[in-house]
C-alpha cells in the first residue's frame, strides 16, 4: 500500500491508491450540499466507480443539484438521494425507514456521518435537546443504529463519524447537556461537547460490533477548512471567542495561528477513514491528517478516548432517543 500519508495528502492521491477498494461499494454520506466536505468526498470517490452513492442532506434542492453534478461527471455511478433533518428524531426515523425499504440496495458498505452544525446560537431541537447535541450526535446515533442491519450485512462494514479537534473545547456534560436551559450556554463549548460525543460514538461502535460483525468505526478531524459550515458566523468576533475558550482551558490552540486546508486536503482523511485497509488494528480510533492520532503530539483529549465515557454516552443516548439497540 502506498503511503505514509500526511496533512498534505490529497483526495486524488487516495482515490488512486484505494480505487480497487472503492469500486462497486455502496456508500451513504450525510451532509453533501455543494461546497461542503461531504460533497467533495462523494465527488472524489465517484471517480473510482462505486456501485451506489447515497446522498443524504436536509435541503432537497441542494440534494438534487449534487446528484445531478455526480451523474453528469460519472454517468455509470448510481445515485440515490435521501432527505433528512438530523436535528429531528422523527425525520431521522422516517429517513431510516426509507433506506430500509429500498430492496434494490440491500447492503451499505460504508456509512459516513459527515453532516453537522458548528457554533450556532442556543436553540432546542423539536425533541428538546440543545441543537449541536441533537444534530451532531443524537440524530446520527439513531440513524446509524436504525439502518445497522444493512451495514452489518457486508463482510467488512465501516462507519465513519466526522468529529473535530474542537472536541478539546468540552467533555460530555452528562448531567447538564442542555447548558442549564441555555443559561450557561457557550456556542464553542456546545460544539465541543458534540464533537467529543462523535469520538465516543465511534469507540462504542467498534467495541460493541467490531468482533461480532467485523465492523470498523473511526472518528476523524478533517482539519480547519473554510466551508459553508461557518457562513453564519462573524469571524471578526468569533475568532476572539474561540481563542478565549481555548485560553481559559489552557489549550495551545488559544495561542496558535490556524493552519487552514483546502477541500482536497480536508476531505482526504474522510477517504482514509472510509477505505484504508491498514486501519483494522486501530478500530475505534480518532484520525487526523491521514493517520491515527497520537495523543503525545496531536490534540486528543482523554475524555474523548475513554471506553468508560463511551459506554455512559451510549446508555444516555439510548435513553434520550427512547430506544435500545442490542449489540
Amino acid at each position: 500500500m502506498p503511503g505514509p500519508y500526511s496533512t498534505h495528502t490529497t483526495t486524488d492521491e487516495l482515490v488512486t491508491d484505494y480505487a480497487f477498494l472503492i469500486k462497486n461499494k455502496v456508500i451513504l454520506t450525510t451532509g453533501v450540499s455543494s461546497g461542503s466536505l461531504g460533497a467533495f468526498f462523494v465527488q472524489s470517490i465517484a471517480k473510482a466507480k462505486p456501485a451506489w452513492l447515497i446522498l443524504a442532506a436536509r435541503n432537497a434542492d441542494k440534494l438534487t443539484q449534487m446528484a445531478a453534478e455526480i451523474t453528469k461527471a460519472q454517468p455509470e455511478v448510481k445515485v440515490r438521494t435521501l432527505q433528512v433533518d438530523l436535528g429531528s428524531l422523527k425525520s431521522v426515523r422516517d429517513a431510516a425507514a426509507q433506506v430500509n425499504s429500498w430492496e434494490d440496495i440491500p447492503v451499505i458498505d460504508v456509512l459516513v456521518n459527515n453532516a453537522g452544525i458548528m457554533a450556532v446560537d442556543y436553540k432546542l431541537s423539536p425533541d428538546g435537546f440543545e441543537s449541536h447535541l441533537a444534530t451532531n450526535h443524537l440524530g446520527p446515533f439513531l440513524f446509524t443504529n436504525l439502518i445497522m442491519k444493512k451495514i452489518v450485512a457486508v463482510k467488512e462494514p465501516r462507519i465513519v463519524v466526522v468529529s473535530s479537534d474542537g472536541h478539546r473545547l468540552n467533555p460530555f456534560r452528562f448531567d447538564d447537556y442542555n447548558f442549564d436551559d441555555g443559561k450557561t450556554y457557550n456556542r464553542w463549548y456546545a460544539y465541543g461537547q458534540s464533537k467529543t460525543a462523535n469520538m465516543l460514538f465511534a469507540i462504542s461502535l467498534a467495541q460493541k460490533l467490531g468482533m461480532k460483525y467485523n465492523l470498523q468505526a473511526f472518528s476523524l478531524h478533517p482539519g480547519v477548512i473554510w466551508t459553508n459550515l461557518g457562513n453564519h458566523l462573524d469571524w471578526n468576533i468569533e475568532f476572539g471567542e474561540l481563542r478565549k475558550a481555548d485560553k481559559s482551558l489552557g489549550n495551545r490552540e488559544g495561542w496558535k495561528e490556524f493552519d487552514a486546508k483546502p477541500l482536497e486536503r480536508g476531505a482526504a482523511t474522510h477517504i482514509y477513514a472510509a477505505f484504508d485497509p491498514g486501519l483494522k488494528a486501530n478500530n475505534g480510533s480518532y484520525l487526523l491528517d491521514c493517520h491515527v492520532a497520537d495523543p503525545l503530539v496531536d490534540t486528543v483529549k482523554p475524555w474523548a478516548t475513554s471506553s468508560f465515557e463511551a459506554e455512559r454516552l451510549w446508555q444516555l443516548s439510548e435513553k434520550l432517543v427512547g430506544q435500545e439497540f442490542s449489540s
